[in-house]
């Protein structure tokens, strides 16, 4: 009896200390990571204390083209839960953490010079290294491993419902800059990096 008391009297509590929160996360100028009492019972605490309100998204692209121009043609790598392709429908992917989708929205927050590990993935890409394209939903170079392997920067958006039904897309995105420079496992300064860091084992150089 005394255990019930003491559970629906906890429960009362919650209750009314959980009032502010709740107005809190209801408010447009909703604020994160607060405490509401001394005790730190019940507050808005997350994940993240914030995140970023436009979503960039570095778009990972090869050609097999030998010599590099204006007119080259670019294939994207498609991954298998971030946005990429903009008539792909977002697709449900709980239970499982995508730690490569998860890393490339890191990325795309800062500079690849802060992410060591995506000079490494684009070596692999060059490569044509099997695992790492496992982690891909789509290659776009079945036959052989692309010749230059580059990255862009865009700024994704959701279309509205009439945008969606009109055009198909599910997605529109914009260009914002170039994010990592077209490079290839041809001597020179990308292959010799590579080689310092040991990453480069059995790489395929056309």
């Amino acid at each position: 009896m005394a255990l019930k008391i003491a559970t629906a009297g906890l429960a009362v509590l919650v209750a009314i200390l959980s009032v502010r929160p709740v107005r809190n996360m209801l408010s447009p100028n909703q604020v994160m990571n607060t405490v509401y009492n001394r005790f730190h019972l019940v507050g808005t605490y997350g994940a993240f204390g914030s995140i970023t309100r436009p979503r960039y998204e570095v778009i990972v692209e090869g050609t097999d083209e030998a010599v590099l121009t204006i007119s080259t043609k670019w294939r994207e790598y498609e991954f298998r839960g971030k946005p990429g392709a903009t008539d792909r429908m977002p697709p449900q992917i709980a239970p499982y953490h995508l730690r490569l989708g998860w890393l490339m929205w890191f990325a795309a927050l800062s500079s690849y010079q802060q992410h060591p590990w995506f000079v490494h993935f684009i070596g692999k890409l060059l490569e044509g290294d099997g695992p790492t394209l496992g982690l891909l939903k789509t290659n776009p170079f079945p036959g052989q491993p692309p010749r230059y392997v580059r990255a862009l920067l865009y700024e994704y958006y959701f279309t509205n419902p009439a945008e969606r039904a009109q055009t198909g897309q599910w997605w529109k995105r914009q260009f914002v800059r170039a994010y990592f420079p077209p490079v290839s496992l041809q001597a020179g300064p990308f292959r010799e990096m590579l080689e310092q860091q040991g990453w480069l084992e059995g790489a395929y150089t056309h």
